[in-house]
């Protein structure tokens, strides 16, 4: 039975129908083995193969190339705020953070306690409704790495390029923007991503590390955090979160029934714009993002009258339009567009922020 709801929640976000239907249908039996995906052994062949299937997947997907490991590791993208440092800084006592957003804020003030942190370029007199142009960004020669967010899910800003940093590994938080557009892997040193945006449920984030990047961990690294042992465990230092990989499979292999990456960027423009040019023609709403940083997967916009706000939310929800109000830092609201948002969806949004604006000139 179809669900008659369409979730616009920034996280844990709506998963693909036919994933959720394939999940249940083999959630007490997977593959005539008697048991759930839950209950099978991390490190029995029947679960080796659903880990090895979702590696290679994704590596398919990404053209993820060899000398990268893949890692599915416990826990959100926050923790490796902290990780990032412990594991890139080797021997260097600074990093290099582009600031664009809540986000990127929260992984500078983690890092903080392991290293000095150069702010290459700050949004905040924009009130980070824009990316400073490159040419007056602050790189520094000596830096360990330098991290920015890909995709900022709070404030709706997105890099639509990837930064140009010389030779220094980049490093990038992708966890809102994964799998929505084609990436040049072989241009990072890092990608990480939490599975509850595009990926799967909440509780996994996904590395992509280059190889040569791991070993020299800060003294006090936990096991756990040590790219170098997690790889060389294949993420199974302990017991994973198992039915979230299990998941994480079923997505891969449900993008590329999409037609890949490729095809869902021209999707995921498509139904962006149809919401940009809809509220860009109305003077009820407003979304005060530069053009050209706007993002495709959380598109945050306001009621010229804020007095509105609650009156917009309770009826939206009420015409099975769900969770489109803004975070509690930002305020207005956000409209979530990943990549199982079908875009009829986004049309029914449309129609109803028309026919409200309609009812209340």
């Amino acid at each position: 039975m179809s669900r008659s709801i369409l979730n616009f929640g920034a996280g844990p976000a709506m998963l693909p129908e036919a994933i959720m239907l394939q999940a249940q249908s083999e959630l007490l039996d997977w593959q005539a083995t008697g048991k759930s995906v839950m209950e099978i052994g991390h490190r029995t062949d029947d679960f080796k193969s659903i880990a090895e299937h979702a590696e290679q997947s994704l590596r398919d997907i990404l053209n993820i190339p060899d000398d990268y490991h893949v890692l599915f590791l416990a826990a959100g993208a926050t923790q490796q705020f902290s990780v990032i440092p412990m594991n890139l800084l080797q021997g260097k006592t600074s990093a290099d953070y582009l600031h664009t957003g809540i986000w990127s804020a929260k992984a500078m003030q983690l890092a903080k306690r392991y290293c000095d942190i150069n702010v290459v370029c700050s949004s905040e007199q924009s009130n980070f409704t824009t990316i400073s142009d490159a040419n007056d960004w602050q790189l520094a020669a000596k830096a360990a790495y330098v991290h920015y967010t890909d995709n900022e899910t709070i404030g709706g800003l997105e890099f639509h390029s990837v930064p140009e940093v010389g030779t220094v590994p980049l490093v990038s938080d992708m966890t809102s923007s994964i799998l929505s557009k084609p990436i040049d892997v072989s241009r990072f040193g890092l990608i990480f991503a939490a599975a509850q945006k595009n990926i799967g449920p909440a509780g996994m984030t996904v590395v992509i590390v280059h190889k040569e990047l791991l070993g020299d961990v800060l003294p006090f690294t936990p096991d756990l955090f040590d790219y170098r042992l997690q790889a060389k465990e294949k993420s199974m230092m302990n017991t994973p979160p198992t039915f979230n990989w299990y998941m994480a499979g079923l997505m891969f292999d449900w993008v590329k029934q999409q037609g890949g990456v490729t095809e869902l960027e021209k999707l995921n423009q498509r139904k962006s714009s149809l919401l940009y040019d809809f509220i860009d023609a109305s003077s009820f709403y407003k979304n005060n993002i530069d053009a050209a940083c706007r993002s495709r997967m959380n598109v945050v916009f306001s009621l010229i009258d804020e007095n509105l706000t609650d009156d917009f939310l309770k009826l939206a929800e009420s015409n099975g339009l769900h969770a489109l109000k803004g975070h509690r830092l930002a305020g207005g609201m956000r409209a979530s567009l990943y990549n199982a948002m079908p875009e009829s969806g986004v049309e029914q949004l449309v129609d109803f922020m028309r026919e409200f604006e309609r009812t209340q000139c």
